[in-house]
């Protein structure tokens, strides 16, 4: 609703300059919006100026006139968590705040400093307050580990929950972040590996995780199938219940177990393409990557992490050697990035390698 305010009527020439003067005046209403037509400017008030305020404006604009207008309200700017904790946190700990939120689904991850132990529920409160689709804060409390890639959170705010739905390029995933891994920080590489599949290719995601990877490829592929291995139960769960959301049953085929072993057992010699999206170990499965391809080859994604001792050109290097210690050879290293940072001076990379 337009509001009715006093204000500045000025020529459009002289605009600049009486921005500026009611600014530095500290008299312009920042709640409303400067109007403006073909030869004037209106800009709002908050009250009369004085008569020493008066004398400036005439002695630096050429024309103006007082007067009453309407004028439409400013959006309201949300505040962003860090700054509704202004007045909460000494300066020392506003400092060590977390920079960086990842949002799965309606749920907050962050990472509370040791310093800010004390204070993570309000930092917990501060999130929701900034972010209203979010409808719990999770803090980190450990590193990802074990078999599974799972790490341990602590509820700081609102619903006591690690369970929700994730949308991510068109499609929904279940996910609960206490008994699968997942990360939407990988977002921008699910839609790059997908938009390389080709029409007909037989895909195998290795460490299938909920289906980021396979369904998406599925979703954008009417002619493709995608075996989707993982060794996590639960994860392999909620991959079924995300195929029957994302209505790719035809496409993407759910499979519990040891990546190498199922391979061995069913699928040697018939991929087109490869997912190797576990950094931590996928070197140890290049054996089972190298036996899954066709015989004429094809295009393996690999990922690593790379650190201070280990660069991305000694990952390339060991990756070359691996499939040439099974039988295979590295025709190409089609394409290679810095994905995302995963701790300080640490990052996950990815190898996209044409495997003859």
């Amino acid at each position: 609703m337009p509001k009715e305010s006093l204000c500045l009527k000025i020529p459009k020439i002289c605009g600049e300059r009486a921005i500026k003067l009611v600014n530095d005046l500290k008299i312009v209403d920042r709640d409303l919006e400067i109007k403006r037509n073909l030869d004037s400017i209106y800009i709002p008030i908050t009250r009369q100026p004085q008569e020493n305020e008066l004398k400036t404006l005439e002695k630096h604009l050429r024309t103006f006139e007082i007067s009453k207008n309407l004028f439409p309200e400013k959006k309201k700017r949300v505040k962003t968590f860090i700054e509704l904790l202004d007045d909460k946190l000494p300066p020392h700990l506003l400092a060590s705040l977390p920079r960086a939120i990842e949002f799965v689904g309606d749920i907050a991850i962050v990472e509370i400093p040791p310093e800010l132990d004390a204070h993570k529920d309000v930092v917990g409160k501060a999130i929701l307050e900034a972010h209203k689709n979010v409808k719990t804060v999770l803090a980190k409390a450990g590193a990802v580990s074990g078999v599974h890639r799972v790490r341990k959170f602590d509820v700081i705010a609102w619903e006591p929950k690690t369970a929700t739905v994730h949308k991510e390029h068109g499609c929904q995933y279940h996910v609960d972040l206490a008994r699968v891994y997942f990360s939407a920080r990988l977002s921008h590489e699910h839609k790059r590996v997908a938009s390389l599949v080709m029409d007909g290719e037989t895909v195998i995601d290795m460490f299938a995780g909920v289906g980021p990877f396979s369904i998406l490829i599925a979703k954008t592929h009417e002619r493709v199938k995608v075996y989707a291995i993982d060794v996590n139960s639960h994860a392999i769960e909620l991959l079924r219940k995300n195929v029957k959301l994302n209505r790719v049953e035809s496409r993407v085929h759910p499979l519990l177990g040891d990546a190498r072993q199922i391979i061995n057992e069913k699928f040697l010699g018939v991929a087109d393409r490869v997912i190797m999206n576990l950094p931590e170990k996928a070197i140890e499965f290049i054996d089972a990557a190298c036996e899954s391809l066709k015989p004429e080859g094809g295009v393996v994604h690999f990922y690593s992490f790379v650190n201070a001792k280990n660069s991305l050109e000694g990952v390339k290097i060991r990756f070359i050697e691996t499939v040439e210690k099974f039988g295979r050879e590295v025709k190409k290293i089609l394409f290679s990035r810095f994905v995302r940072e995963t701790a300080p001076y640490e990052w996950q990379v990815v190898l996209d390698a044409l495997v003859r």
